[in-house]
């Protein structure tokens, strides 16, 4: 029988500072193949081995601009006098050669793309308990007391969203969340409505045998 064309899937992973969302996207990128790592696009000067089209899509403020107005950014935003966004035509490529494109954002351009994007995947990253982020924000030593408690009180704010995602990532054990983690993107290419071709294809040959009979 003839194989069933992968779809690609847009997959939005976020998470609050500290469980370790970042890590969780290297380690799925470099241990398998079907995924790709969305690249941004920005007006920032690129920095001192950063290469066009690896780090970002370096481009002047005027073509960006263009960009936003041919409606060619998945999503964007503007940060310290620069903007950042996710070219559209780059995520639509991935997704057609059946790669699975991961985008590492908040809670509100998760929500933007979902809107653009409804069959994409809303993964959330939680760590085991609230006193284990805070644990794991003072570990890493790179920022005030005062910094911390900020953290921890927008990570309070961010709780109320999580609902609204497709799936709950609880890091506790970094190996089997990367797990998981793959494991749930991998079960959901076996959603019905990501392989309706297939399944019509597969309808229309069984009533021409049932037809035949």
């Amino acid at each position: 029988m003839k194989k069933m064309k992968r779809e690609g899937i847009l997959i939005v992973i976020s998470g609050f500072a500290g469980t370790g969302k970042g890590t969780i996207v290297k380690e799925l990128i470099a241990g398998h193949d079907n995924y790709a790592l969305s690249v941004s696009m920005t007006t920032r000067n690129p920095r001192p081995g950063e290469e066009n089209g690896v780090a970002y899509f370096f481009v002047s403020r005027e073509e960006f601009e263009k960009t936003i107005a041919e409606d060619g950014l998945v999503e964007y935003a503007s940060y310290c006098d620069n903007y950042y966004g996710t070219p559209k035509s780059y995520v639509e490529q991935k997704l057609q050669e059946g790669k699975d494109v991961i985008l590492e954002i908040e809670i509100q351009g998760a929500l933007k793309i979902k809107e653009q994007f409804p069959k994409s995947l809303l993964l959330f990253v939680v760590p085991p308990s609230a006193e284990e982020l805070k644990r794991r924000l003072v570990g890493r030593g790179t920022e005030t007391m005062d910094v911390v408690e900020k953290r921890m009180r927008r990570a309070a704010e961010e709780a109320q969203g999580m609902e609204q995602y497709d799936y709950i990532v609880v890091n506790d054990d970094l190996a089997k969340c990367v797990e998981q983690t793959h494991a749930i993107i991998e079960a959901a290419h076996a959603k019905p409505f990501r392989n309706a071709e297939f399944l019509d294809k597969l309808k229309t040959e069984l009533k021409e045998m049932a037809k035949g009979e």
